[in-house]
């Protein structure tokens, strides 16, 4: 009996702490990057030049893709199958671009959720600045409230490294 009352003492701490929590996350990272505008927009406008520095395409050499659709732009899509955790399977559409600026992509996990995340191009005298982000909307999701607290230390260190990727191959396609 003692056990059910904590076990409820903890679903309702569940409850009270979710309803209080922003339904929304928001997570982004940023680089300046020295490359032309277009060069940087052709690699985050098309899921064909994707696995040149996405973070995740290292992790597992064994994920298979599929890229689908027009060859860059709206409609582009890439669906992944992984076996390893840090992978899993899901798919990505772009769902809106903007030449040189931004990059709206949907993305699908499954039974894990959906999110969009977007890429932001902008020109800076120092070079491109590329702002990669994600949101998620958890609606009545508890849980995923909880855990939209720990998106940025979970997902913002792989940001971080898929932006570094794409400022070594960008600059190094310029370099030659």
């Amino acid at each position: 009996m003692k056990f059910l009352k904590y076990l409820l003492g903890i679903i309702i701490l569940i409850v009270v702490v979710g309803l209080l929590l922003p339904s929304k996350t928001h997570m982004e990272r940023t680089i300046v990057i020295d490359a032309p505008q277009e060069l940087i927009f052709s690699y985050v406008n098309s899921f064909s030049r994707f696995n040149n520095w996405s973070p995740w395409a290292q992790r597992d050499p064994n994920t298979t893709f599929e890229i689908s659709g027009p060859e860059s732009g709206v409609g582009n899509e890439m669906h992944w199958s992984s076996e390893h955790q840090e992978v899993g399977s899901g798919s990505q559409k772009i769902i809106a671009s903007e030449p040189y600026q931004l990059v709206r992509v949907f993305l699908d996990f499954g039974a894990k959720g959906q999110s969009e995340a977007s890429y932001r191009l902008s020109q800076l005298d120092s070079g491109v600045q590329v702002t990669w982000s994600l949101d998620m909307d958890h609606g009545w999701d508890l849980l995923g409230r909880i855990f939209g607290l720990m998106m940025d230390s979970m997902v913002g260190p792989d940001y971080e490294a898929g932006l570094r990727n794409l400022k070594q191959v960008a600059e190094a396609d310029v370099a030659g």
